[in-house]
């Protein structure tokens, strides 16, 4: 099978290519798993966290990739869920204890960082960590849904937003124009406000519905009640702290931030920033739970995904303008032929 393999830990910035494609045997689904023909798999910055060592893998050589859509082709001992041929999701949670925190259990073991991921033709995942697609998105549609989509509901649900309230959104990448939508759909009478560098990213989020958009360090009308940071950085986070409204919480929902701004951090202050019971609150991982209930809500609302889509091979260039920014929704590899 053609695969996308990670060798080495690397900073793209000095590294063109940290993925090597190659021919590699096909795996054989395990007790309770089943094989799965990968049709598309979603380009997530995670992807980048691990490939730079913020969130590295325990072995190498990986295949990264955790937004896969893909098809049943064979199934292991014991393994009946799902028929052969079904269309089905797979998301950043490979498997974990099953439990109600299994996101931060010692068990958890993410797919393509902990385990051989979806930039390859084949892949393996337990029965019970893989979902249905609704037949409404195609596979391109579908594969952001995994994880930008589901890890942005886990995100909506912790900042305890209640309909009528100011939700403000800070990035409008991959996750934030889906979270966008699932926010309108759940909280129809709630402003929501979005902060990003960008004016096309701006301007998409308008059009998207959203009530404000400005830049990272713009104060919108309202204070908002809620912000999920969506960002890598740390500015966004002192900037969303500074119009959070008192009471309010900040969500940040990323796995790791990188280093390249962390001295703004000396620029906190407790009196502007913390003070008036202000609240933060991270996002870590995602349960089995979170997916299986996000992918039907996404379709009742009827939820509009935006992807480019590029073929497995130039996995690398995704990569690398994902890290450069400013794209519109999220990249997709086209893995099936």
């Amino acid at each position: 099978m053609r695969a996308m393999v990670l060798h080495s830990i690397c900073q793209l910035e000095n590294c063109q290519d940290p993925l090597i494609l190659e021919n590699l045997p096909q795996p054989v689904p395990g007790r309770g798993e089943v094989l799965l023909q990968v049709l598309a798999c979603g380009v997530c910055h995670t992807e980048l966290d691990i490939i730079e060592g913020r969130t590295a893998p325990p072995r190498l050589p990986l295949i990264p990739g955790h937004e896969v859509v893909a098809r049943v082709v064979a199934h292991g001992a014991g393994a009946c869920r799902f028929a052969t041929g079904q269309r089905v999701g797979v998301g950043w949670i490979h498997c974990s204890d099953g439990s109600n925190d299994e996101n931060v259990s010692p068990a958890f073991r993410a797919t393509g960082r902990d385990a051989q991921g979806g930039y390859a033709e084949f892949m393996c995942v337990p029965e019970s960590y893989a979902y249905p697609i609704p037949d409404q998105f195609t596979d391109e549609e579908a594969a952001p849904l995994l994880c930008a989509g589901a890890i942005g509901y886990r995100a909506l649900k912790l900042t305890g937003l209640q309909d009528g309230e100011v939700l403000g959104l800070t990035g409008f990448g991959g996750s934030g124009h889906l979270v966008l939508q699932l926010a309108r759909h759940l909280f129809p009478s709630s402003p929501v406000f979005v902060f990003a560098r960008s004016a096309d990213e701006r301007a998409f989020a308008e059009k998207l519905g959203a009530a404000w958009a400005g830049d990272t360090s713009d104060v919108p009308p309202q204070a908002p009640h809620a912000i999920i940071d969506t960002t890598p950085v740390w500015k966004p986070v002192i900037a969303a702290l500074a119009v959070l409204r008192p009471g309010g919480r900040l969500v940040i929902n990323a796995i790791r931030k990188e280093d390249r701004d962390r001295d703004v951090l000396s620029t906190l202050s407790y009196e502007r920033h913390l003070w008036l019971e202000k609240e933060i609150k991270s996002v870590a991982n995602i349960t089995h739970r979170d997916i299986a209930e996000f992918l039907p809500m996404a379709a009742a609302a009827d939820i509009h995904v935006e992807t480019q889509s590029m073929p497995l091979e130039e996995a690398n260039q995704a990569l690398h303008a994902l890290r450069k920014g400013g794209i519109r929704g999220a990249y997709v590899l086209e893995v099936a032929r």
